[in-house]
């Protein structure tokens, strides 16, 4: 079923908030390096992304809860908007920590809406397919975004491809300001008891369990944003390159959420997330060994079909198992974790790279993901049996 206009419209606002998110991120990347910033500081830059979502997502969630997407989403393209145009106008590292927080802390509080609305508005047997729709605008953004500021880059300068995404900011703050948002049919919430706290939702087993592959596989897409433009300039690649890389993941993304629909016929949320999981380690184990730019946008399509797979089959599990009243902000704590993940991430396998070499991260981060195979196959085997 194709998603009614408002729910279509709130893609878009996401998909633009994405493409400018996704496409400063690359950017940042890889004007701190012309600037001859080490691995640690380019670290602390993407960190910086994730910094203040970590700490306050879950207070963007209770405060979606109960006043709606309109206020909080307005707030994240104006700070996004913000972000991009900085850099554009001013050079240098220094401007770009401000960047850095201000376009991530926007993003979240679109994410943190958006992922909301889409499982508040949708009933349990639809719930799926509208996240995969969601989840589908995210891998057109996170193609466009990487390519998008590679070949400005290669062709133009650093500041013009944050004003490029600076207009995609725009774009988003007028979709949201001037659009039908108003219009989804959101289901009132129950208020939540006053002393209920976010550590509730990490007591609740089966929470726990989905947080906990869920932050695995976001780290290995997080993370490979992160090391892949690093792994390819040290290989000589041009930024269009490692653009087009990114975007050959992205892609990947793309048609594996296309035919999640039919795979959601098939295989259970759990079975899905398993075999992401398997998939994800075999990348990871092979990307040090790829040095050509064919053979690495093999593999990194291979990553984007295990990965971009599990968002929207995570979501699903989410938002079925959150307590009523407070599925904003248990999308506000999967945010937050994720987010703690990719601040230390950045920060330690940045110091790793420039101690131990690339190949260590890579392997250390396939041992990682490796850590959640047997939960997701036991709750994969379970729901098999039930």
């Amino acid at each position: 079923m194709f998603p009614s206009a408002p729910l279509l419209q709130l893609i878009l606002v996401s998909l633009m908030a994405h493409i400018a998110l996704a496409g400063s991120r690359i950017t940042t990347s890889l004007y701190a390096l012309s600037l001859h910033a080490s691995e640690l500081t380019i670290g602390i830059l993407i960190a910086l992304f994730s910094l203040f979502p970590m700490m306050f997502a879950v207070a963007a969630g209770r405060l979606v809860d109960r006043i709606g997407i309109m206020k909080p989403m307005l707030a994240g393209c104006l700070a996004m908007s913000a972000g991009c145009v900085l850099p554009s106008m001013f050079g240098g590292l220094p401007v770009l920590y401000l960047a850095a927080i201000l376009i991530g802390t926007g993003f979240m509080a679109v994410q943190v809406s958006s992922q909301h609305c889409v499982g508040a508005i949708s009933a349990a047997g639809s719930r799926s397919l509208n996240f995969s729709w969601l989840a589908l605008g995210y891998s057109v953004s996170g193609f466009c975004g990487p390519v998008l500021a590679g070949f400005i880059i290669d062709h133009a300068q650093y500041n013009i491809s944050y004003a490029a995404f600076f207009c995609f900011a725009i774009a988003a703050l007028c979709l949201t300001t001037y659009g039908r948002l108003a219009q989804l049919p959101l289901a009132p919430q129950q208020k939540p008891p006053q002393a209920a706290s976010a550590l509730d939702l990490l007591r609740n087993t089966d929470m726990r369990r989905i947080y906990f592959v869920g932050t695995l596989l976001s780290a290995a897409w997080d993370l490979f944003t992160f090391v892949l433009p690093i792994h390819g300039s040290r290989l000589g690649f041009s930024a269009s390159t490692i653009g087009l890389i990114l975007g050959c993941f992205s892609a990947a993304t793309f048609v594996v959420r296309l035919g999640m629909p039919w795979i959601s016929r098939r295989f259970s949320e759990w079975q899905v997330l398993a075999s992401a999981l398997l998939l994800s380690v075999l990348c990871y184990g092979v990307f040090p060994l790829m040095r050509e730019p064919l053979s690495l946008m093999t593999v990194a399509a291979v990553l984007g079909l295990a990965v971009g797979s599990s968002q929207p089959n995570m979501l699903a599990l989410l938002h079925h198992a959150a307590p009523a009243g407070r599925a904003a902000e248990a999308v506000g704590v999967r945010i937050t974790i994720g987010n703690a993940c990719q601040v230390i991430l950045p920060l330690a396998f940045g110091g790793a790279g420039a101690a131990l070499g690339l190949s260590a991260v890579f392997w250390s981060m396939g041992a990682m993901i490796g850590a959640g195979v047997p939960i997701a196959w036991r709750n994969a085997k379970a729901k098999k049996q039930g």
